[in-house]
């Protein structure tokens, strides 16, 4: 049994956010230790480097005597459920009665000096924390963004020392170990199966997820889905919706014979302004709004950012319109919930049909949900990758269906039977493994022939 000297910090993980961990305690002279679970963890001889002296353990957290640990400070990636953490539920810490056991966005929230601006959800929210953050500088805020998404929280007090707004992507994973976030605004999206592997099920998710509203001024809800809507009362609350507005929601309505987001009877920006394609970005750009509105950024200088913003690489990217026909990179849909978005988004804005490029690494999903969707919006559904087989029993009898070996087989495929006005959706609902090193590669490889066929395109 090794034991944490009295005092110490025990930092739990060495990933991006437990190296983050490491450089905000050692710029503070907090003394603290390392341990991961693993025996041979990748990265260890870097931890090494950057920290000489400091203690580091690899192997079982039941091995260690956490008795008088001072705090322990979890990277996301950590179950607080792992063996050896099971002693420190409902401990506090005597100088503060903080829980001690926290995790990044714990230590972040103790010493940011401008608002939080936060956003959750189990699709969307990189879409919406790179909205709000854009829409912030072009009031000419000085903003700092990441969390989950780019730059961790503890990076960022490091390097924005002026901030003025943060906004912080939060994953289930950072919130269930931030005891209050306390946030000017915040924002849940929305609520579909993932990550049921830790949490259990999906009440307890959902509960993750709330944690996103304890200490909030001001929050952002999906009207259409009450699984967002918190169990506390908030101060002040905004909800967003892809129908009509009713009261002071913001929504979409039609104005001038077109569609356009509004709030309430306000009529703010036709959607066909917007480069982002389909409903769920339109929901996306609203729930930005609300919470922007709150932080009373200019309206201007936030349908501006719409005007112009493209979508992030491989989320709902458009990536060319070739014979009438647009072609969507979504190859960061790697679960039901985000593939389900992009049909439902997609599927009401087309003049044609929807062909959906889909498959991969299932992680043991229920495909089911796709089928009454495509039914109604799909041409085809060309399937590929290791679990087609899982999708094509999930989908057969509601659409045309076509198994192919590889995703530039999909892309030939799509070619021969696309027409003017439909839309070719990768959106596999599947991670990439099986064929790619990550989804970011896969998506690169689709935006590749999409790019070869739009220059042969006369």
């Amino acid at each position: 049994m090794v034991k944490v000297p009295k005092g110490t910090t025990l930092v739990v993980g060495l990933g991006v956010s437990g190296r983050a961990i490491c450089r905000h305690l050692e710029q503070r002279d907090v003394p603290f230790m390392v341990a991961d679970t693993r025996l041979a963890p990748p990265g260890v001889a870097d931890v090494r480097a950057a920290h000489p002296g400091i203690d580091i353990h690899c192997g079982p957290l039941a091995e260690l005597d956490l008795s008088e640990v001072e705090e322990v400070v979890l990277s996301p990636g950590v179950d607080p459920l792992t063996p050896g953490l099971e002693g420190l539920a409902g401990r506090t810490r005597e100088a503060t009665g903080e829980p001690v056991l926290v995790g990044e966005i714990a230590l972040f929230v103790r010493e940011a000096r401008a608002p939080i601006a936060g956003i959750t959800g189990s699709n969307a929210k990189s879409t919406v924390t790179t909205l709000v953050g854009e829409m912030a500088r072009e009031a000419g805020w000085r903003v700092a963004v990441g969390g989950n998404l780019g730059t961790p929280a503890l990076d960022l007090l490091a390097g924005a020392d002026d901030a003025e707004l943060f906004v912080l992507e939060l994953s289930s994973f950072q919130l269930e170990t931030t005891p209050r976030l306390g946030a000017e605004t915040a924002a849940f999206l929305n609520l579909s199966e993932d990550h049921l592997d830790r949490h259990g099920d999906i009440s307890a998710y959902r509960d993750a997820k709330q944690a996103i509203f304890r200490g909030a001024r001001h929050a952002v809800v999906n009207a259409d889905d009450p699984m967002t809507w918190p169990d506390a009362p908030v101060p002040a609350l905004d909800r967003f919706t892809t129908r009509t507005p009713a009261g002071n929601e913001w929504g979409i309505g039609e104005c001038a014979g077109g569609d356009w987001l509004m709030r309430g009877s306000e009529a703010l920006l036709p959607t066909d302004e917007m480069p982002l394609p389909g409903r769920h970005n339109q929901a996306n750009a609203l729930a930005a709004l609300a919470m922007g509105h709150h932080l009373a950024l200019p309206l201007s200088a936030m349908l501006a950012v719409l005007r112009r913003f493209p979508g992030l690489p491989h989320r709902g990217e458009l990536v060319a319109e070739v014979a009438g026909v647009r072609w969507i990179n979504d190859s960061k849909g790697t679960n039901v919930g985000a593939t389900l978005a992009a049909i439902e988004g997609l599927g009401p804005t087309l003049e044609g049909r929807l062909i959906l490029l889909a498959g991969g690494v299932g992680k043991g999903a229920d495909f089911h949900p796709l089928a009454a969707p495509l039914a109604h919006y799909g041409r085809e559904a060309i399937l590929f990758g290791r679990d087609a087989g899982r999708l094509e029993d999930a989908l057969a009898g509601h659409l045309p269906l076509t198994p192919v070996a590889d995703l530039a087989a999909a892309v030939v495929r799509a070619v021969e039977i696309a027409a003017p006005g439909d839309c070719v959706l990768l959106s596999p609902a599947c991670a990439s493994l099986d064929q790619f090193s990550d989804y970011q590669a896969r998506g690169e490889a689709f935006r590749q022939a999409v790019r070869r066929l739009a220059g042969e395109a006369p």
